[in-house]
């Protein structure tokens, strides 16, 4: 009895390895040998489009192929697969990585060009402008808020202001930029006409020339 025990274990175990040779235990998630032969062929093809630029699917249609590969165990059998996998994986998530930044790059460029033709488009206040606007502020804080408005066109604060007295060339003694606008701010009347003006590379105003009207 205990023999024909044996015997029955013995013709069980060698039934389960020829159902296993048969089945999935020579490939991956119950797949025949003819079913994991064609995942193997299929997915060296699929790899070596991606890997090779030969595809017309989406990045995000690559990875998501990708990702169904990794779901099949070819390690033990095809390892060469396994390296693939990873080399494609890491070619795509890099090219997503890559096209987000341009992506980005170009959303940022696009908003500082949008800001800076706004910048263009607003009415510009002219110099002569700011001097009336300064002298006849209705308070010191307004009279200050115009001055640094103003002060913006120039190259510095300290930029130099020469006021012409008559055309016989006489001069004031020279003054500054924010020094020239305060007296107004103080004076609180305008006399004076542009007569010269010098800028810089950024078009900011080097020194300033003025005539007594």
């Amino acid at each position: 009895m205990l023999k024909q025990l044996k015997s029955i274990i013995i013709l069980a175990m060698i039934a389960l390895v020829t159902l296993c040779g048969a089945t999935s235990c020579n490939s991956s998630k119950g797949m025949s040998k003819k079913e994991y032969k064609a995942a193997v062929k299929q997915a060296e093809h699929d790899l070596n489009a991606i890997l090779n630029d030969e595809t017309d699917w989406t990045l995000e249609e690559q990875l998501d192929r990708i990702n169904e590969l990794k779901k099949i165990d070819f390690s033990k059998k095809n390892p060469e697969i396994v390296e693939m996998i990873e080399r494609a994986e890491q070619k795509v998530t890099n090219a997503i990585a890559e096209r987000d930044r341009i992506a980005e790059q170009k959303r940022l460029e696009e908003e500082q060009r949008l800001r800076e033709l706004e910048e263009q488009n607003k009415p510009k206040t002219a110099l002569t402008d700011y001097f009336t606007m300064i002298a006849n502020a209705k308070d010191v804080t307004t009279a200050n808020n115009f001055i640094k408005e103003a002060l913006k066109m120039f190259e510095s604060p300290d930029a130099v202001v020469l006021i012409r007295l008559n055309n016989y060339g006489d001069y004031d003694r020279p003054t500054t930029a924010v020094n020239y606008l305060n007296y107004l701010k103080d004076q609180k009347k305008v006399n004076v006409a542009v007569d010269n003006v010098k800028y810089n590379e950024e078009h900011k105003i080097t020194e300033l020339e003025l005539i007594k009207k």
